[in-house]
């Protein structure tokens, strides 16, 4: 039959294949979600924003994405699903239309020291295969040129089981990249050894000052004291050339204690093994203050921080090296990649090429491959995941993106916009959680949840139209074309913070006075340098910790983005330290110890550990976690439901939210002031509807944002540093926001603000604006004054956007 025939004899309806364009999600019930309904249209861009904690992710990531992946994991071999993460399927009554979801999340990428943008990425395993091939002189294959990969030499004999066996000899041989000296981290460790152990003791007398080292581990202290190497009785100044070798330096050995086979080795390696091989911010608080006191990291004098061996560097493509190349700004690469034709490898520079632009495009050209990961926010880890899936060809897929502008200027969400809408016009169904206006403007669909957050939300206030959403009168509806004013009077500075000569990173020998005792906002395009300003130049925020150098008698308070660290046993209870105070007021008013009311400790219901879910395993298929029946979920003994305090039981008390906690703490019985104040920080940051006990694995990310904040504000500093602390946060919460910060400044703190959020500006008293662009292209201060004062000017970009914002 003719292509004409065929035409002419099909009717005109609609085919059935094509009437799947909505994927429909009925009974959702994840975290607060209430029985939630919604159809969402395929190959469109639909935007889901509300109040943070609204339940947006719940049921963008935890419903529609983790079902699609569930799925999608269900198709491979029972074999397979067993090596691959088990996924639960999601309560929810119907979910139809799904289509492969890709998830581009804001979580922060691998911190292990080896892992780099280029790594994280396909760029770096690309160069490699280059130089492999046009490097001058030849030194090997790809991974010749491999910063993670060691050179391996072996030989000796081995048997060839082919007809008569018989042993021949073998040599083998691997060309690697890594430096030999730093292992391919581009720093070395100097370890403080008077930080480690009092040389004035011995053994047995607790020499020891390593955190966890306690005299009865088996795996630690033991293990020197009883392996027979050492006298455990003899002060560790006493001892010979040969113990003191043995001590410090010895190669792993076999020894027993207490019939124990154990291995022993010398404290240096001991300590580099456990403490040194893990990322600093991966460490518990207590660790990386013991890190930060004990090790000095400097740069590998062999590889002078390259990461890689002398061959990796003396191979050349047109003078640069590979660590050359790797350290370029990315923009830089780029044209130098364009420079190099060669026919024999034009698909593979093709392809670098456009995996390079694409970094420029979604605005981290300011970036080196060698950059390490862990050192990237939260927004520019989300951008370089999305790296991949620009030149994808793949259609019909859906990709979900957490708030994609978090830490963009205002100058470069527009072009996220660009990139959101080609993901779209290449007929991809493409969902947004976001707060910022000028994302929800561009949407083809809003889902607007709430109407608060926490219990008070979990359902759908709005959806259709951005102009329905603004006719609406819904929470984000009436706050949509919200324009914070400029100040009309600013408060005048108690002193001056001076910082002389930065040169972090990018910045270009930065002269500035920062004003103390006023609200400054540091600002500027992404990758001008206003991180590097103010961590890596403002004394106390190096380390996150406190300085006396800031003020005098008064330290730096640095709340950063890093992620809050906790399993699902971790509460806001247990986080901000409110249980101790509540623990010990129960103890007090019973009679007991207080570690009866810990769910983690003595108090613990003994069939589920005081998890109040028994979880089974059922290998690669999903796992069921049922309600525990002996505690019905509560977590505690039944004998410590017993206790009371003000007619209420622990488990009750943990049920409660932070306002209804605070009221019963406030007065009575229970009266108990130091739990007080801590659940007044937590209403002051807008958290007065979270439950004292609710998993932090359940929590929002503007939740946790201002969960750190409360728990820092107990900190004494009188200079308060704050990186972005509006992400995460709808645009009613940003007004309380700003209360909070003007409370902090008018009770005699200085506080400084990272921040690309136009009201923040609006609000500051004094502006640093970094550029002019980002990378080499920034790096110096582009303005210093008042928000009014910026606005008049409009010299920078940052005074285009916030002139366009207020309406001058």
């Amino acid at each position: 039959m003719s292509m004409a025939t065929r035409t002419d004899s099909q009717s005109p309806a609609l085919h059935s294949a094509d009437s799947h364009d909505l994927i429909r999600v009925h009974g959702a019930r994840v975290n607060n979600l209430k029985d939630l309904s919604v159809e969402i249209p395929k190959r469109r861009l639909t935007v889901f924003t509300g109040v943070s904690g609204s339940g947006k992710s719940s049921l963008v990531f935890g419903t529609i994405a983790a079902e699609s992946q569930r799925l999608i994991n269900e198709t491979y071999s029972a074999f397979v699903q067993g090596f691959m993460p088990t996924l639960t399927r999601p309560e929810v009554d119907v979910l139809e239309g799904l289509t492969t979801a890709i998830i581009v999340d804001q979580q922060r990428m691998g911190g292990d020291p080896r892992s780099t943008v280029g790594t994280a990425t396909d760029a770096n395993a690309m160069l490699r295969i280059l130089f492999s091939r046009l490097g001058r002189p030849h030194i090997g294959p790809p991974s010749a040129y491999a910063f993670n990969v060691p050179s391996v030499r072996a030989s000796g004999a081995i048997t060839v089981e082919r007809g008569a066996r018989k042993a021949v000899k073998a040599t083998f041989t691997r060309t690697g990249g890594m430096c030999t000296r730093c292992e391919g981290r581009g720093t070395v460790s100097d370890i403080d050894l008077t930080q480690l152990y009092d040389d004035s003791k011995s053994i047995a007398e607790g020499a020891f000052t390593i955190p966890g080292w306690k005299s009865d581990s088996f795996w630690t202290v033991r293990v020197y004291a009883e392996s027979g190497l050492l006298d455990p009785n003899k002060p560790i100044r006493e001892f010979t050339k040969k113990e003191m070798h043995d001590f410090l330096h010895r190669e792993p050995t076999k020894v027993k204690v207490e019939g124990v086979n154990l291995t022993y080795e010398g404290l240096i390696p001991k300590i580099q093994k456990s403490f040194l091989a893990k990322d600093r911010e991966s460490l518990q608080p207590h660790i990386r203050e013991f890190v930060d006191r004990a090790v000095t990291f400097t740069t590998c004098p062999e590889c002078d921080g390259t990461r890689l061996s002398e061959g990796a560097r003396s191979s050349k493509i047109k003078d640069i090296s590979i660590a050359d190349a790797c350290a370029m700004q990315i923009s830089d690469l780029a044209e130098w990649v364009r420079g190099v034709d060669e026919e024999s490898v034009a698909p593979l520079l093709a392809t670098l090429r456009h995996s390079l632009d694409s970094f420029v495009e979604i605005g981290l050209g300011y970036l080196s491959l060698d950059r390490p990961s862990g050192t990237l926010s939260g927004g520019e880890a989300q951008r370089v995941k999305m790296v991949r899936h620009l030149g994808s060809s793949l259609t019909d897929v859906t990709y979900v993106f957490d708030e994609p502008t978090t830490g963009l200027h205002p100058h470069d969400i527009q072009r996220m916009n660009d990139l959101l809408l080609r993901l779209r016009d290449k007929g991809n169904t493409v969902l947004v959680v976001e707060h910022k206006p000028e994302v929800i403007a561009i949407a083809d669909h809003v889902v607007d949840l709430g109407p608060g957050a926490g219990a008070a939300g979990g359902t759908v206030c709005f959806e259709g139209s951005v102009e329905g959403l603004r006719a609406g009168g819904t929470v984000t509806g009436r706050h949509l074309d919200d324009r914070a004013a400029l100040k009309k009077t600013v408060r005048t500075p108690t002193g001056r913070l001076a910082i002389r000569g930065a040169t972090t990173h990018n910045l270009r020998d930065v002269d500035v006075d920062i004003p103390l005792g006023v609200l400054v906002v540091v600002t500027g395009v992404a990758g001008s340098g206003k991180s590097s300003l103010v961590h890596g130049s403002l004394p106390g925020t190096a380390s996150g910790g406190q300085s006396p150098a800031a003020a005098p008698g008064e330290g730096v308070v640095s709340i950063d983005q890093g992620a809050i660290r906790g399993s699902r046993r971790s509460n806001p209870a247990t986080y901000t330290g409110l249980l101790d105070p509540i623990r010990k007021a129960f103890a007090k008013a019973n009679g007991v110890k207080p570690a009866l009311f810990s769910a983690n400790s003595e108090g613990a219901c003994p069939t589920c550990n005081g998890v109040g879910i028994v979880y089974t395993d059922l290998a690669m298929m999903a796992g069921v976690a049922t309600t525990c029946e002996e505690c019905d979920g509560k977590r505690f003994q039944a004998t410590v439901l017993d206790h009371h305090l003000g007619g209420r039981d622990i488990s009750e008390v943990l049920a409660m939210s932070v306002t209804e906690a605070e009221e019963f703490f406030g007065s009575g019985e229970a009266h108990t002031p130091a739990a007080q104040r801590i659940l007044g920080r937590l209403a002051d940051v807008g958290l007065g509807y979270l439950s004292l006990g609710q998993p932090l694995t359940t929590l929002s990310g503007g939740e946790r944002q201002r969960l750190k904040l409360a728990t820092h504000m107990a900190e004494k500093g009188g200079v308060y540093v704050l990186d972005e602390p509006t992400a995460g946060l709808h645009l009613a919460d940003v007004e309380q926001l700003l209360g909070l910060l003007d409370r902090l400044v008018d009770s005699g703190k200085s506080v400084i603000v990272v921040e690309h959020h136009q009201a923040v500006m609006a609000h500051a008293d004094w502006i640093i604006d970094l550029g002019p662009g980002a990378g080499h292209d920034g790096g110096r201060v582009v303005f210093e004054g008042t928000p009014a004062d910026l606005v008049a000017a409009r010299s920078t970009l940052t005074g285009e956007h916030l002139a366009a914002y207020v309406g001058d």
